[in-house]
């Protein structure tokens, strides 16, 4: 009976009904302890270890440490049922630790790790390099920068810093949380240690804040280097490659791709495909695609997206409809790219037909395919579409919440937008940057002075926020179309950096409205001082003069010698077109419906 019940395991169990039934009479009473733990393996679902559990409490086999830790790992990826089995457990001992500190760096909320890691050095247990691995993932997962460093610093004093895999799991975190600096100190500090991982790890941290320069150039030195590459490799260097639209780097990765033969490497053919959507050539791309025997959702995915990205949005659907013909059930990141395309050109009829789709296959409205279908709705002109989207969402992001504030203010309703920032922040979604950017737009365009300055200062003194220049450049366009002309002026010489020409040229915009000649002049002036001569603010400035009914040629423009200023100067040169300036050429696009044409 024994030795049937391990052939069994060693074919694997495949449904809950066969824990049952090996778990049941007259199978029970023949397995052992050895049997049950080999049975615990082979547990893909937490309903079949809460079997074996129930058994092992029935037989008493749940009173050794070692049967219980192996439960517990077994467990970890149910955070819920795993603290439960902790907590039972009398004197656990480091293994179970580090089990624990394993399942909190897996769950949705890694946090949860820092109370037990703090507890068990305020305890005095003697970790190991293992305790500190789980933990600093934690902090990776949970972008917690300071517990992280804080980490890092016991990781030094316990001598563990010579480890490996420790110093790459630090790397990695330092990645995650955007200091690629301090990351690529670590590297350098034991270069000749370093394995492909640190590599690997180091190129991903630059990827992640879009510096793909250091990705080429570290993957030239890894070639230099004793050390081979693998495909997690050549996935970072044809991500860098696409994101510079290195068109002839990206292909010659490519032929190497297949000299080594790692071109139908699931991951790398992947890469290839969004590489060659990058630089825009589709055609190379389908090539790689149609190479593959076994395709899987997440090529598809990325095939679809090199389609739309590039404007080929019909055959984007197509190609939808195609994969569904080839079995695969697409997911939200499948339509999420396409929605976003036709969001970008307002290819409303196009947008609705994947709308259409969504609710055909039920796609669940989560909170990437929500804020997908919210934004297309608005772009597109169908705010009460957008609206319900959003109602009928229920696991809310930031990005949904920001998409929704985004839609209300492009659509004239700004103070339905600074209420939706204040429900927001109800619900406890954290606001970013980008929030409070389309806020900021939102009160600008509605002249909501007041709740305008609130949201700076709630960025700054409630999420302790560095305002960049795009919200000081909505602040001074707000204050532009309120009249505050001079507060205005005030509030860019009080800038704690150097503001762009885009700020400067806001307030002289503002100024033309208002026509306010005078201090137009003076933005002019600094305008062509630091940043040269634009047609764009001569034709700002000539508006500003005829708004007050002032001519260039007009003798009060003239200067006490009977001279036009400098500035009026640049501003005749431009009307009369006696200077080479030519102004950006303004264009209009047009989607053909079975009804006609729809302009945009």
């Amino acid at each position: 009976m024994k030795v049937t019940v391990g052939r069994h395991l060693k074919q694997g169990i495949k449904s809950p009904l066969s824990y049952s039934y090996f778990l049941s009479k007259p199978y029970s009473k023949h397995i052992t302890g050895t049997l049950l733990l080999s049975l615990l393996q082979s547990c893909n679902h937490i309903s079949h270890v809460s079997q074996v559990h129930g058994h092992m409490v029935k037989t008493g086999l749940d009173r050794t440490h070692f049967n219980l830790s192996k439960l517990l790992a077994s467990s970890i990826k149910d955070m819920s049922y795993a603290a439960s089995i902790f907590r039972s457990i009398q004197n656990p001992d480091l293994f179970m630790f580090n089990t624990m500190l394993r399942c909190y760096s897996i769950s949705e909320r890694p946090q949860r790790g820092f109370g037990l890691f703090n507890y068990l050095r305020a305890t005095g247990v003697l970790l190991d390099q293992f305790s500190f691995i789980t933990t600093i993932k934690s902090c990776a997962g949970a972008l917690a920068i300071e517990m992280g460093s804080s980490i890092h610093a016991a990781v030094i004093r316990a001598g563990f810093d010579s480890f490996l895999n420790v110093r790459n799991a630090l790397m990695h975190f330092y990645c995650a949380c955007w200091e690629v600096s301090d990351a690529h100190q670590l590297f350098d500090e034991f270069s000749e240690q370093n394995d492909l991982v640190s590599w690997n790890t180091l190129m991903g941290g630059y990827l992640n804040v879009s510096i793909p320069d250091m990705v080429v150039d570290l993957f030239r030195m890894l070639v230099r280097s004793s050390l081979s590459s693998n495909a997690g490799t050549v996935v970072n260097v044809l991500s860098a490659f696409g994101e510079m639209e290195n068109h002839y780097g990206g292909e010659t990765l490519h032929g190497s791709c297949i000299k080594i033969g790692i071109s139908f490497d699931m991951n790398v053919a992947t890469a290839l495909i969004s590489m060659y959507g990058n630089v825009r050539d589709v055609v190379s791309g389908c090539r790689v695609f149609d190479e593959i025997l076994k395709t899987d959702v997440i090529m598809w995915n990325c095939l679809i997206d090199a389609h739309s990205k590039n404007g080929y949005l019909n055959e984007s659907l197509s190609l939808l409809k195609l994969m569904k013909l080839e079995g695969l059930k697409p997911n939200s990141s499948t339509v999420a790219g396409l929605l976003s395309a036709c969001a970008g050109c307002e290819a409303g009829s196009i947008g609705q037909c994947v709308a259409n789709f969504v609710e055909q296959e039920q796609l669940a409205l989560d909170a990437v395919l929500s804020t997908a279908l919210l934004a297309m709705y608005s772009k597109c002109g169908f705010l009460e579409k957008a609206i319900d989207i959003f109602n009928r969402t229920e696991d809310r992001d930031t990005k949904t919440w920001t998409a929704m504030i985004s839609a209300y203010g492009a659509h004239g309703h700004p103070k339905t937008a600074v209420a939706c920032l204040r429900d927001m922040e109800e619900e406890g979604c954290w606001p970013n940057e980008v929030t409070f950017l389309a806020a900021l737009s939102a009160c600008s365009h509605g002249g909501l002075v007041e709740e305008g300055m609130n949201c700076i200062e709630s960025m700054v003194r409630v999420y302790c926020m560095e305002p960049r220049v795009e919200h000081y450049g909505c602040l001074i366009d707000l204050l532009g179309r309120a009249g505050l002309l001079g507060q205005a002026l005030g509030f860019i010489n009080g800038f704690p950096f150097e503001v762009d020409a885009t700020v400067w040229r806001t307030l002289l915009a503002a100024c033309r409205v208002h026509g306010n000649v005078e201090l137009g002049e003076q933005v002019k002036r600094v305008l062509v001082e630091r940043y040269g001569d634009h047609p764009t603010d001569s034709i700002l400035l000539s508006s500003a003069y005829a708004m007050v009914g002032r001519l260039v040629y007009d003798p009060r423009t003239r200067d006490r010698n009977g001279q036009l200023t400098a500035v009026e100067e640049r501003v005749v040169a431009v009307i009369t077109k006696t200077e080479n300036i030519v102004k950006e050429i303004g264009c209009s696009s047009f989607e053909v419906t079975g009804d006609g044409l729809s302009s945009h």
